[in-house]
């Protein structure tokens, strides 16, 4: 059964720090691109950050630029989102998600499996 889990989700002050972890199973992740995708109550989903399989390239929404960093241990089947300088506007619910593709974009429709999310609340 293929399955993505986030962890790593929860309460930080302003400035604080995260890690979110997309552990798959059911799968191998080594040929997958993988996105981070958030979303706020009331806004539509949006892609925070993705990783490519092909080569390892990374991209990020101009909003997280310098703060967030994704990176993969395709040994562990293990993809993870290092948040830095949290601000309350990154508050929501984060996703990752897999696309069997060897170039990762941060377009949701083109992903094919996703996990159930992990809840982000900055807030002091």
């Amino acid at each position: 059964q293929v399955q993505l889990v986030e962890s790593g989700g929860g309460l930080v002050q302003p400035g604080g720090s995260l890690r979110l972890s997309c552990a798959a199973s059911g799968f191998t992740l080594d040929y997958y691109a993988i996105g981070w995708f958030r979303q706020a109550p009331g806004k539509e989903r949006e892609g925070v950050s993705c990783i490519s399989s092909s080569d390892g390239s990374t991209y990020y929404a101009d909003s997280v630029k310098g703060r967030f960093t994704i990176s993969r241990d395709n040994a562990k089947n293990t993809v993870y989102l290092q948040m830095n300088s949290l601000k309350p506007e990154d508050t929501a619910v984060y996703y990752c998600a897999a696309d069997l593709a060897p170039i990762a974009t941060l377009e949701p429709y083109e992903y094919d499996y996703w996990g159930q999310g992990t809840q982000v609340t900055v807030s002091s």
